[in-house]
């Protein structure tokens, strides 16, 4: 709805020529742009996958290679929030309803201060959640699926739950645990800010990034290496623009420039 609204608006400006239509209307296109893109992602992230053949073998894959490299656990960062319940709280609600407004309050600050900087970190956040709709197909379980390591679900006893206790329940696809869309949508918030801004303020949101990335896996709804997918997809998405925007540079000024010719004097 949003999306369409957005897009009769566009329609409607982009008649009406005036000062003020002059950035209303990039901005309703920009605002379709994103509302329908949103929509996809919902709906793809809600079409049902029949199959989670490999999803639990996956996942028990995942946790083996993170205990090779060293990394902390999981379930030691979720037992520490079971027996803080404030902390485990504030988590979880930081998982449900943060990302969203934290990403939307971004693409609006950088299409109004940094217009310039816009395309390219939209760009990237598009490209970082196409990678994450494509790589969904092969089904990894998050932690709170598995019940024999001791990992538990913290939002279902400190809610909110957008998952649900069970594949049954929630609002979106259950054995989609990598990559961690949650952790790719604030990196572009975090490393956007800190790329665009030349404040000393710009620090302040650097941290962003990282408390999602131990929010995600304090309630086990993903692995540390989901979130390190995701922002490698992020980095590929930014250097791809990059390059493609390099290339239609140079393609341009290699195009010859009409000059216009004076007229022959006409001889008496």
């Amino acid at each position: 709805m949003a999306c369409a609204i957005s897009l009769a608006l566009w329609l409607v400006l982009r008649t009406w020529p005036t000062r003020l239509t002059s950035w209303a209307t990039p901005a309703a296109a920009e605002f379709a742009l994103i509302a329908g893109l949103y929509s996809i992602w919902r709906l793809a992230r809600m079409l049902p996958i029949a199959s989670t053949d490999g999803a639990i073998d996956r996942a028990h894959d995942i946790a083996r290679f993170e205990q090779d490299l060293h990394l902390p656990s999981e379930l030691s960062l979720e037992h520490f929030m079971l027996q803080h319940h404030a902390v485990a709280e504030a988590t979880t609600w930081y998982y449900a309803s943060v990302h969203i407004p934290a990403l939307i309050g971004f693409l609006i600050w950088m299409f109004v201060r940094h217009r310039d900087q816009y395309p390219h970190w939209r760009n990237g956040l598009v490209l970082v959640t196409l990678g994450c709709l494509i790589i969904r197909f092969i089904r990894v379980a998050p932690p709170r699926f598995l019940y024999d390591l001791g990992y538990t679900n913290l939002a279902g006893n400190y809610g909110p739950s957008v998952y649900g206790s069970d594949v049954s329940k929630g609002i979106s696809d259950q054995f989609a645990a990598m990559p961690s869309i949650h952790v790719g949508w604030a990196a572009v918030v975090s490393f956007g800010i800190v790329m665009a801004s030349t404040s000393k303020w710009r620090w302040v949101f650097l941290p962003h990034v990282f408390i999602t990335t131990v929010v995600v896996a304090a309630t086990a709804n993903h692995w540390w290496m989901d979130g390190v997918v995701a922002v490698i997809l992020l980095a590929g998405g930014l250097v791809l623009d990059t390059a493609v925007r390099r290339a239609a540079a140079r393609r341009a000024a290699l195009q010859p420039v009409e000059t216009e010719t004076a007229p022959e004097p006409v001889s008496a």
